[in-house]
């Protein structure tokens, strides 16, 4: 297996997890619009169900190989401490359904809350269900500030980070602001290159107390290598966020990947990247008594 298709994989299990880096955001014009801000208080439980479905394609001297994933969770965050400016938030896996296929071998597949065996390959992730895989401390716009007993990792997959980061001032519909980071990747002669990206967030509209945003990535430095294209591909996702901004958290967000790479490791290699990433607010304990 290719050194990209085995990383693809591996993302794979990092989304289910949920782990993902914090980036900050760049300021917007002053004015009058409509203030986003998390609003949490102590003992507050907010329970999504994230899924994951991707399918990678490559061709390399003629050989074809096909991968797929698809990923069911449960998570919810459980606000331990909540102060003016900032909360503080442990971040739990309660329950994953998995599936993963590489190429001819057999489909593996395996769900926490009905196996009673777990298929080595998703070993890792059974030993953090039910415990918090991060406490994190953020701001009311976002900011991660603090991230305590992690036992992932950071690894950007360009869907931000487990908070969104919102501008401090106002935003009126229309306006955009953005949430830079860097990749990581290796050119063909083995020499390290970093990729600066962009999240660009637009605010499309607000209904009812509800906040629509749109979301794409833009990559910012010149990529002339398809083998260094290839590795950020995951990063390049574009979608829609719905944020409450009476209650102060997300309702939901969807993320979409359509990336195909030609000549990435040879003139007649080919890779084709097809992923979505759905997350949505099912359950919360103290949504009811905030109306």
């Amino acid at each position: 297996m290719s050194r990209i298709k085995a990383n693809l994989l591996i993302i794979h299990c990092i989304i289910t997890l949920g782990l993902l880096n914090h980036s900050q955001a760049e300021p917007v014009a002053k004015g009058e619009g409509h203030l986003l801000r998390y609003k949490m208080q102590e003992g507050d439980q907010l329970h999504y169900e994230v899924t994951h479905a991707a399918k990678t394609k490559t061709r390399i001297r003629g050989e074809e190989d096909i991968s797929q994933v698809h990923t069911t969770s449960q998570r919810h965050w459980n606000v331990v401490q909540a102060e003016t400016n900032e909360f503080k938030f442990e971040h739990i896996l309660d329950a994953v359904a998995m599936t993963q296929q590489q190429g001819n071998q057999g489909e593996l597949r395996w769900d926490s809350q009905v196996d009673t065996e777990t298929p080595k390959v998703f070993g890792r992730i059974a030993e953090q269900i039910g415990q918090p895989l991060s406490t994190i401390t953020a701001s009311k716009t976002g900011e991660e500030l603090k991230r305590e007993a992690d036992t992932g990792t950071k690894t950007s997959l360009g869907m931000g980070s487990l908070t969104l980061m919102f501008p401090e001032t106002p935003i009126q519909v229309g306006e955009s602001w953005s949430t830079p980071h860097e990749v990581k990747t290796r050119t063909d002669n083995g020499v390290v290159k970093l990729i600066k990206i962009r999240q660009l967030y637009t605010l499309e509209k607000v209904q009812t107390g509800v906040a629509f945003l749109r979301v794409r990535s833009q990559p910012l430095t010149p990529i002339n290598e398809e083998s260094v294209r290839a590795q950020v591909v995951q990063q390049l996702s574009n979608g829609t966020i719905r944020f409450d901004i009476d209650n102060g958290r997300m309702l939901s967000k969807q993320l979409d990947w359509d990336e195909t790479v030609i000549g990435f490791q040879g003139a007649n290699s080919l890779m084709e990247y097809r992923a979505r990433f759905t997350e949505r607010l099912v359950s919360n304990a103290s949504l009811n008594t905030r109306r």
